[in-house]
């Protein structure tokens, strides 16, 4: 039972109405009283020592501002209610946490998996097609056509000579002349 402030023993629902009426001494009384049996009750729940700390405290704090809706009817029982409720919904709460942090990692693996090179091999590789494509626009206007169709439009020989109406081997020469041209050109650049 609990005590009064000259040590008698009081009724619960007097020690209750103290701590309603803001009473430090009633309330202290009752973390000593039941704190360690509701950390418990949270353990039982959380299996954690620190969550169990954590929400042992909420669940006091719950219980005091719940005190004025308390009907009388078995307060240990609703006090227990209350810190395995709080438990409860503390652990939902962390495994949506959990449940999002995974599925945020998720998605970014993800896009870091449809980045298959590093940055640095990205932006070389897109320099060198920038450069490749100045050197193709060098090119004079008869083998630029045909390493267009050929490479950027991925037509082959015949459809080529067809649409220039020109010979196949005149297609193959000019293919073969542009990339000449090319190496000679990129070997000029690297030599720089």
């Amino acid at each position: 039972m609990p005590v009064g402030k000259e040590g008698e023993t009081i009724t619960e629902e007097a020690w209750i109405a103290r701590m309603v009426a803001g009473d430090r001494d009633a309330f202290s009384e009752l973390v000593n009283r039941y704190g360690r049996y509701l950390y418990q009750a949270v353990y039982g729940v959380l299996h954690s020592a620190k969550d169990a700390e954590d929400v042992t405290q909420e669940a006091l704090m719950n219980i005091f501002a719940s005190l004025p809706q308390y009907r009388y009817q078995g307060f240990k029982s609703w006090i227990t209610r209350i810190a395995v409720n709080k438990a409860i919904d503390y652990k939902r709460s962390k495994d949506r946490k959990k449940e999002q942090l995974t599925a945020e990692w998720g998605e970014l693996e993800q896009v870091a998996a449809t980045f298959s090179q590093p940055v640095e091999e990205a932006v070389l590789a897109r320099e060198k097609r920038d450069l490749i494509r100045d050197y193709v626009n060098q090119l004079p206007e008869h083998y630029r056509q045909v390493v267009y169709a050929f490479y950027m439009e991925e037509k082959s020989y015949q459809q080529i000579a067809e649409e220039q109406r020109i010979a196949l081997k005149t297609v193959e020469s000019k293919l073969y002349r542009a990339k000449q041209y090319l190496r000679k050109a990129w070997e000029e650049e690297d030599r720089e």
